[in-house]
């Protein structure tokens, strides 16, 4: 589709703000190129990019409603970010108490990924390039 060039962001919901903002910078070590806070909505949101390029809106808002289902509720099913060593990221991540699910191999590439959640439980998954 030639109107059609990149996908620009993805947005996510988040039910305790600070401890996301932690997850998303600290953790997976994406940038914030800005934040702000939303007084007539009583809503954080947080731009972060990857590598300098903005992929993720983060918001929160009072009492979002938790996720149906996982991970075959309509809707998104899953973040997936490329990494270099699908091994170190899985030990990073178990160092900081985070499991990972089992190594898996996919079919049509060869190529290993794995999965684990943000802290509201939105699967993610690591795909090694």
């Amino acid at each position: 589709m030639k109107g059609i060039r990149k996908i620009h962001h993805i947005a996510i919901i988040c039910s305790d703000y600070e401890r996301s903002k932690k997850f998303y910078t600290e953790v997976l070590g994406l940038e914030i190129i800005r934040e702000l806070y939303r007084t007539a909505r009583n809503s954080h949101k947080l731009d972060l990019a990857l590598n300098g390029e903005y992929i993720i809106e983060l918001f929160s808002f009072p009492d979002p409603p938790p996720r149906l289902s996982r991970p075959e509720a309509c809707g998104l099913r899953h973040l997936s970010f490329e990494v270099e060593n699908l091994d170190e990221m899985i030990a990073r991540l178990n160092n900081l108490q985070i499991p990972t699910e089992p190594i898996r191999t996919d079919d049509f590439t060869g190529k290993r990924f794995t999965f684990f959640q943000d802290p509201d439980q939105l699967p993610i998954e690591l795909y090694e390039s």
